[in-house]
């Protein structure tokens, strides 16, 4: 399946700036899922992306199946985990199929890559199984560093594109407010909403300071209760019965 995902392959590869704000970010909101779900035997995530939550997940459940759009992506997971046992589909979100119930479904920072991120929502309602949960995940463009960057005159709008998050196929940021519209709008209601890493300066800044790993498990820590000022949120979100 040769596509335009497959340029987006460079990301993934490391060697980039924001390998330090992923290698954070995407270990730790895994963990904050599994200490919700800790009877849930089945799992669906969309996106492969950087494999760290693919790794993560593939050893916590019975059932873990993963999708995945570009083969590139799916190549350069193998590489790097070749000894990991998730059950990889390469497909659209959009046009994946199943009868299969699972009892956690993740869409971990998809939403922004996608054109029409309430149809993904509402099309895995079907795939949920009863009392199960759906955790979605996206940047936030009102994080504390893109504030600041704002009042010091570097950036024009929180909400912004830079030049990484074209190459990286972004087409959005999130707020606390429009995530929640949008899972609003696809029939679901928004039952916890948390925030993921806590960064109050630019990723250069940061690696700068050379901060020992319990200062950054602070900061993870630490945005769980600030949302909307954390690198990026976490939702958990269930089917709106006034929706059905």
């Amino acid at each position: 399946m040769a596509n335009k995902l497959d340029t987006h392959i460079e990301i993934y590869n490391g060697g980039n700036l924001y390998d330090f704000d992923n290698g954070i970010i995407l270990k730790w909101y895994p963990e904050r899922i599994m200490a919700r779900c800790a009877d849930a035997k089945s799992l669906l995530e969309l996106g492969l992306g950087h494999g760290h939550t693919a790794n993560i997940f593939s050893e916590n459940f019975d059932r873990y199946l993963v999708l995945d759009g570009s083969s590139a992506v799916i190549d350069n997971f193998h590489e790097k985990y070749p000894d990991c046992s998730a059950e990889i589909i390469e497909t659209y979100f959009e046009e994946f199929d199943t009868d299969e119930k699972f009892d956690v479904i993740v869409m971990g920072f998809i939403l922004e890559h996608v054109d029409d991120p309430k149809q993904i929502i509402t099309r895995y309602k079907q795939y949920l199984a009863p009392g199960g949960k759906l955790f979605i995940a996206v940047p936030n463009a009102a994080v504390m560093n893109r504030r600041l960057g704002v009042l010091a005159g570097l950036l024009d709008d929180v909400k912004t594109l830079s030049d990484f998050d074209h190459i990286s196929g972004h087409q959005r940021y999130y707020t606390v407010e429009t995530l929640a519209s949008e899972i609003k709008n696809a029939g679901f209601k928004v039952d916890i909403m948390e925030g993921l890493y806590l960064k109050p300066l630019t990723t250069s800044q940061m690696l700068s300071l050379n901060l020992d790993d319990k200062i950054i498990a602070g900061l993870c820590t630490l945005g769980i209760d600030y949302p909307e000022l954390s690198c990026g949120l976490l939702a958990e979100i269930s089917i709106d019965p006034n929706s059905v």
